[in-house]
């Protein structure tokens, strides 16, 4: 006959099956946990917890209600200093997890129950159950990997159909690593490639550590057409250095590598660094209908804008797919970026080959987005010039340069880049400069930062070379550094625009919404992060580009805690993945409804990390808000 209590205990435990991290803990774990935890009602506007209260003496999971958690203490982001809990969520992680008192008040909007566990248990629940530590301890992440993994659930039947580019390159070795040393003769080792009939041959040491390669593609420049000499060993006419991944690395991460550095072949290696086997773009190709050898060949071969519209939907329906694996956003935007970033430079070397530039130094610019590698599905053009001339024939060079940036710009909107409403584009004369002329403008900015400035700095400061000299765009990254980080005033200012827009949490309802009913994930989103990265890496002269880098680096100067960081970064991916989730293959690029998502329609899990994101970008504009004292 099962007791009152067994009851309970059975009921407590079916509805914490129904939330994150209890629907995955360990069925010891979470008979513990259910067999600890006692109920508690407050009224509505009782406060459950504040830092009045010490360190907190219980862990509370609300079963039925609403409850506010607004920030404690005299600094506070005013009206946005607040978020409301329903269901299924957990607090105060942090405090009752170090022992110290809540930086946050908990009060009940509505008459709401809550599950209690002493702080003694918590720490005992923490110890028995890995999932629980977990995600106690990486909270963001924890759920993001749960998200990631219903959302490949949910794309079962193709995974099944499929191999997907999560696959680690461990399982695509199929056969024992093929190699020669540097001493072989070349005649040796291209007789081994034919008998083996492979197509490419690994040069490694007597330890088996990966020193060189050669490929068959490299057989006609450096054997047949020099007549080079077959006696003579391969390592005089190997690629030195190969590409290596660890065994451990994805499919997706070799896909990545080979976009980025045109390369067809990666070594894999194990943990010392010892060669394990050759993975091809063949091999990734059979994972993917649509595939990585498929698209850069199609971009690389490309004589004409047709051929390269082509590449440009592919890329776009590649990335579906791996949306569709459960990839996340920065690989999905990084592995974009370098798709688009081949096919923008295919578009300059063709329309170079219509255009008398020979001996003209320049470089071409991104800028916002693509200068950041953030690119999404949907993205239009942003990007300048900077040249260089002898005096006297700077106006002809600059002439030739923008007839031939127009014919560029138009070719990037025929591939699916619209022309920027803007005019942020190197056809425009005011964004094709010298790079003395650049520094003047940017100085001038900085110098005089008017509402107009800030928004230019805003969107050209983020920039990178794409096609040309690196070494003008370091020159010039160099001296806005030293120049920014000079001017406290021109940073002020920057951090007051940056908290003009808050995370859009609600004090009565989970989200605030437009009247629309829906949430900008680029405006009310992604900009939250992009601008306060921004301003750190200004101020603390980081490098990177991306905001991801500029976050890390700067974060690690401030001496800010790796899993506060990590957090930070996670909500930021997960903003940035809802937003490729709500762009579809048939959208136009930069559509007005395609970076708007209406939370109603997110799932429960999806719509708690959401607020996780943007409690994360709540927390760092306020340190960007306590720094300036604003």
């Amino acid at each position: 006959m099962t007791t009152a209590t067994e009851t309970l205990v059975g009921a407590s435990a079916d509805f914490l099956k129904r939330f994150s991290p209890f629907d995955q803990m360990e069925p010891e774990a979470l008979d513990y946990l259910s067999e600890r935890v006692l109920l508690g009602f407050f009224s509505k506007g009782a406060t459950i917890l504040s830092a009045e209260m010490g360190q907190p003496r219980h862990f509370y999971i609300i079963q039925r209600g609403k409850v506010q958690a607004s920030q404690s203490g005299d600094v506070a982001l005013t009206e946005y200093a607040s978020m409301t809990l329903g269901p299924g969520e957990c607090f105060p992680i942090g405090a009752i997890s170090a022992g110290r008192p809540s930086t946050n008040t908990y009060m009940a909007l509505e008459d709401s129950f809550c599950f209690q566990l002493p702080a003694d248990d918590f720490m005992a629940l923490m110890r028995i159950s890995p999932v629980f530590h977990v995600f106690c301890t990486q909270y963001i992440a924890s759920l993001l990997s749960q998200s990631r993994q219903q959302l490949q659930s949910t794309f079962s039947q193709r995974a099944a159909e499929q191999q997907t580019m999560t696959t680690p390159l461990g399982h695509l070795i199929k056969r024992d690593p093929i190699f020669v040393t540097p001493d072989t003769s070349t005649r040796s080792a291209l007789e081994k490639m034919n008998e083996m009939r492979i197509g490419c041959m690994v040069v490694a040491d007597a330890d088996a550590r990966p020193v060189g390669i050669l490929t068959q593609s490299d057989l006609l420049s450096r054997i047949v057409l020099p007549a080079f000499d077959l006696s003579r060993p391969i390592s005089d006419v190997m690629t030195p250095a190969p590409q290596v991944l660890q065994m451990t690395a994805t499919a997706y991460d070799a896909a990545l590598e080979m976009a980025t550095h045109a390369r067809r072949h990666l070594l894999v290696v194990d943990s010392d660094d010892k060669l394990r086997g050759v993975v091809s773009e063949r091999d990734l190709f059979s994972l993917q209908r649509i595939g990585l050898r498929q698209i850069r060949a199609s971009i690389e071969g490309a004589d004409d804008i047709e051929s390269l519209q082509h590449a440009s939907r592919d890329i776009r329906q590649l990335a579906l797919n791996l949306i569709a694996q459960g990839i996340g956003s920065e690989q999905l935007t990084r592995f974009i970026s370098a798709l688009n970033d081949a096919l923008t430079r295919r578009i300059i070397t063709l329309e170079l080959g219509r255009h008398e530039l020979f001996g003209v130094q320049f470089c071409w610019l991104a800028f916002g987005s693509e200068g950041r590698h953030e690119q999404t599905l949907s993205t239009d053009q942003d990007n300048g010039i900077i040249f260089s001339a002898p005096e006297g024939e700077r106006d002809a060079i600059k002439q030739k340069l923008l007839a031939f940036a127009k014919d560029a710009n138009d070719a990037l909107a025929a591939c699916g880049f619209p022309l920027c409403k803007g005019n942020i584009m190197a056809s425009n004369p005011e964004l094709c400069l010298t790079l003395e002329e650049w520094k003047r403008r940017f100085g001038a900015w900085i110098r005089e930062p008017d509402p107009q400035a800030l928004l230019n700095a805003s969107i050209f400061f983020d920039f990178r070379v794409l096609f040309g000299s690196e070494k003008i765009g370091d020159q010039l990254r160099r001296w806005l550094l030293e120049t920014a980080r000079g001017n406290s005033t021109f940073l002020r200012m920057m951090a007051q625009n940056a908290l003009a827009v808050a995370p859009p949490l609600g004090r009565f309802r989970d989200f605030v919404v437009e009247d629309d009913g829906m949430i900008d994930l680029k405006k009310s989103g992604a900009r939250l992060f992009v601008d306060v990265a921004r301003i750190l890496s200004l101020r603390s002269g980081v490098e990177a580009s991306s905001t991801v880098g500029r976050l890390r680096q700067s974060g690690q100067r401030a001496n800010m805690a790796e899993e506060e960081l990590d957090a930070i970064t996670d909500g930021f991916h997960f903003i940035q993945l809802l937003r490729l989730r709500s762009q579809h293959l048939d959208t136009e690029h930069d559509a007005p409804g395609d970076n708007k998502i209406d939370p109603d329609t997110l799932n429960e899990l999806d719509r708690r990390i959401l607020k996780e994101a943007f409690r994360q970008a709540r927390k760092l504009q306020l340190r960007l808000k306590l720094d300036y004292q604003l």
